[in-house]
């Protein structure tokens, strides 16, 4: 039988390795690492490919590809967002990524997402509240209890200190399952029962409900003054949370503003409404958070320099474990221009 060479093979973690992996580390630390990388590489945000990306959209949801690179390697996600999966038993976004040599084109590391993205969508959402959340916050509102919202919740409590979360979802089971999942995290957890009471004593307000379509979680009158909204459900275009009014009272951050002026809460506002890239927050060239009193909002739909980073906290942290195979996955002939050459051979060699 012909076995592959070294060249061939590609070191692939799969999702019993990926949930393998967090377990190995602990999720708390490797949202923290995570959330390290992801900063690290929004410091050097002006190395990197941007482009928004590519999706291909349709009544029941969306698919996308979201590629980047710093000049050295390249990484790319495969993702979909269908809300209406969860009603049919399946997850409502599913994913797996790449890396690959940018000197040979050669992928490095193949993996699962679905998991993955969970953890960097909560560890991007949790750095960035480092920056503009109100200092000393213990209590978080999680409007949204589906998948996203453990994760989310404990990102909250490792990265910005919260020790309070107040759960609400219009299912109430799904309130029941992320109540169940996060006791004994160390978090004071709270079920409510509509989302003005969630938002009691909260200074961060995290918004993740997945209808595609326009809707209006926060109303203007539920937003006081000097808290911080983490809006993460509008992903894609038609689909939004917070009233419009809301938006105008608060100082908006982005990741990629060409990408979020499609998909994000300021597609309901003008093409030139101010907003304040991240990056140059972190890298010291915009202020975040200047005084108690203001809003602010985080208007995430997920940028791929976030999956790249993920992904390249994977590939480091599975050096010296077992917890991926190597998968055939690149074809390598003894000489590189006799293709054809190698798959005659393999016909003998069976």
């Amino acid at each position: 039988m012909l076995q592959p060479s070294d060249k061939a093979l590609v070191p692939f973690v799969s999702v019993d390795d990926m949930m393998k992996l967090v377990h190995h580390i602990g999720i708390e630390p490797m949202l923290k690492g995570i959330a390290d990388y992801i900063e690290a590489d929004f410091r050097r945000w002006e190395l990197f490919d941007k482009t928004p990306r590519i999706a291909s959209h349709s009544q029941e949801g969306v698919i996308e590809l979201m590629p980047t690179s710093d000049g050295e390697v390249y990484g790319f996600k495969y993702v979909n967002g269908h809300p209406k999966n969860t009603k049919e038993g399946l997850q409502t976004v599913t994913a797996f990524g790449l890396l690959a040599d940018v000197n040979t084109g050669y992928p490095v590391l193949l993996t699962e997402m679905t998991v993955l993205t969970a953890l960097r969508t909560a560890a991007t959402s949790a750095m960035v509240a480092k920056y503009l959340a109100p200092k000393g916050s213990t209590t978080m509102a999680m409007i949204g209890n589906g998948a996203q919202s453990e994760f989310q919740s404990l990102a909250m409590k490792a990265i910005c200190g919260i020790d309070s979360v107040r759960l609400y979802d219009i299912d109430s089971a799904a309130t029941d399952k992320a109540a169940r999942n996060l006791a004994g995290m160390g978090l004071n957890v709270v079920k409510c029962s509509t989302a003005e009471e969630s938002m009691e004593g909260a200074q961060i307000i995290t918004t993740c409900t997945a209808d595609k379509q326009c809707a209006t979680i926060l109303t203007d009158n539920m937003i006081g003054s000097g808290v911080h909204i983490n809006a993460i459900g509008g992903d894609c275009p038609g689909k939004t949370e917070l009233a419009p009014a809301i938006l105008h009272r608060s100082d908006i951050f982005v990741e990629y503003p060409e990408q979020t002026r499609i998909e994000g809460e300021i597609q309901q506002m003008e093409d030139d409404h101010p907003v304040t890239e991240m990056w140059e927050v972190i890298s010291g060239k915009q202020a975040g958070r200047t005084n108690p009193e203001q809003i602010t909002l985080f208007d995430s739909v997920g940028f791929a320099i976030e999956d790249f980073s993920a992904l390249r906290y994977v590939r480091d942290n599975i050096k010296g474990t077992e917890l991926f195979i190597d998968l055939d996955l690149l074809a390598d002939p003894d000489d590189p221009r006799d293709l054809f050459g190698m798959v005659q051979r393999a016909s003998s060699e069976a």
